[in-house]
């Protein structure tokens, strides 16, 4: 083993990851609230969130009708072995965002999934690109079908990805 191979295993690290039981939350959707009431009590810390955003580090920060804001701060345990945040990240912020900007519209009684995603990645993320804001915005939202758009920006505007979703909405 070379002397920078066996510096590098030396340097190892950790992270622990904690996170609230996901049925409980799920639970409370098929209760009844819409899924803007819903999202709001994950915002408000009513709700706990669900594991990936724990696994990651983002956090639904803001929601209105027909638009979500998660928040993430890229770091070391985002990268992939050629040494920047993985484009997955970007992706999972995405498809966060533009699917609750969807959710924001759904009725009580209703629920949604992703059908389709589209992301461009328009530039390197690392650990140095500081706080990061994704924005999904609605832009059809009917009985059955849901479509939005989402960009994910740094502190002065500058996009690092875009794309668009496409969410089928359905009865519980």
């Amino acid at each position: 083993m070379s002397k920078d191979a066996a510096k590098t295993e030396s340097q190892s690290r950790t992270r622990t990851v904690s996170w609230a039981d996901p049925m409980i939350s799920a639970a409370l959707m098929r209760k009844g609230a819409s899924g803007m009431e819903f999202l709001q009590k994950i915002v408000s810390g009513e709700i706990p969130p669900p594991p990936i955003a724990q696994l990651l580090g983002f956090t639904l920060t803001h929601v209105e009708p027909g638009f979500a804001v998660f928040e993430c701060d890229p770091a070391e345990y985002h990268y992939n072995p050629i040494g920047v945040v993985h484009g997955g990240l970007a992706c999972t912020l995405l498809d966060s965002t533009m699917s609750c900007a969807i959710q924001t519209m759904v009725p009580a009684g209703s629920a949604y999934t992703t059908l389709e995603l589209k992301v461009h990645l328009v530039r390197a993320i690392t650990d140095k690109t500081g706080h990061l804001r994704a924005e999904g915005r609605i832009i059809h939202s009917g009985s059955r079908m849901g479509t939005a758009e989402g960009k994910l920006i740094d502190k002065d505007g500058k996009i690092y990805a875009h794309g668009t979703t496409t969410c089928m909405i359905m009865k519980m």
